[in-house]
């Protein structure tokens, strides 16, 4: 969540004459995250969120959109998205397609407890759940993971000049490892695919609300879960820290069992999510985008953590 497309009090308030929230009291640039552009708005009736999308078309955006409308309306916390007076939640602003969601209660946490992590496995258990009911009304094909394999063996091709000879290395054995790794029949379904520390809003110790759903797609459920886990569970130099990991578990599979398929695949998991998001970084690292309140992010604590579990899996294998 970055500011990289401006917007003027005077323009949002021109824009907010087709909705019914009252009249614009702060409009406040949100700086954390790099993909899309936000800011907080007050108005004299409530506080949304404002995102205007940098990379997508507007017609690419329902599915987010309807998604968070359906987890809400199903008992999930996550923002739902506001309608102005003929009904319509997706508009231009500035060029850029641009929605005001709801603004949940609660704010992020940067050292989470073996407690914080048992409630986000809990909740992301339920919106798998809630999920089941929402991938029937789209096509599987048309939103299969847009950072899946394919994307992640693009991006290396992008990267990888510019690693040094150890990185590329490892690169290419992670690359190997992900083509030989099956997931044919690990359950499927409706993933967030980027529930990070600071897109969960706490309470006290509940979730307030999950948020940033733009990587949602349809892709492995437990993958979902091993992106969690390579940020919540982890030590400051990288390790799982053990106890959080089994409350994720734990509190996750008392929502939706796991399969044994899954049990077996969950090592393998830990290292392709560790993978996606040292690429993400290295390629935003290298490629940077302008913008007034960016915050890019260090790739080499992914490529720690990618080292760590591919190391702790290969033990496991010779075990």
């Amino acid at each position: 969540m970055s500011v990289f497309t401006s917007v003027s009090n005077q323009q949002l308030q021109a824009w907010l004459q087709d909705y019914s929230i009252g009249e614009l009291v702060e409009l406040k640039g949100i700086s954390s995250g790099i993909t899309n552009t936000n800011y907080f708005v007050t108005t004299t009736q409530d506080r949304y969120v404002l995102t205007l999308f940098e990379h997508n078309t507007i017609d690419e955006l329902p599915y987010f959109i309807d998604l968070m409308h359906h987890l809400s309306t199903h008992g999930v916390p996550c923002p739902d998205p506001i309608s102005n007076k003929a009904g319509v939640n997706l508009h231009m602003l500035n060029g850029k397609p641009a929605v005001l969601i709801s603004c949940l209660s609660g704010q992020d946490i940067t050292a989470p407890t073996s407690v914080h992590c048992a409630e986000v496995g809990r909740v992301l258990a339920q919106m798998h759940l809630a999920g089941e009911s929402f991938a029937s009304q789209y096509s599987e094909q048309a939103h299969q993971n847009p950072r899946g394999a394919d994307w992640r063996n693009q991006t290396a091709q992008k990267v990888m000049a510019h690693l040094s000879a150890e990185d590329q290395q490892l690169l290419t054995e992670t690359l190997a490892f992900q083509a030989e790794l099956d997931t044919s029949a690990l359950p499927k379904g409706i993933i967030h695919a980027d529930l990070f520390r600071d897109n969960v809003l706490f309470d006290g110790d509940k979730v307030g609300g999950l948020i940033d759903f733009y990587y949602a797609c349809h892709d492995v459920l437990a993958y979902d879960l091993a992106i969690v886990a390579n940020d919540w569970c982890v030590q400051a130099d990288g390790q799982l820290d053990a106890a959080k990991v089994e409350a994720l578990l734990q509190a996750y599979q008392a929502v939706r069992p796991f399969a044994e398929a899954e049990l077996a695949a969950w090592n393998g998991l830990l290292r392709i999510a560790a993978l996606r998001f040292w690429l993400s970084r290295l390629y935003d690292q290298i490629y940077p985008q302008a913008g007034e309140l960016t915050h890019a992010k260090d790739p080499n604590h992914f490529k720690n953590i990618l080292r760590l579990r591919t190391a702790h899996e290969l033990r496991a294998a010779h075990a």
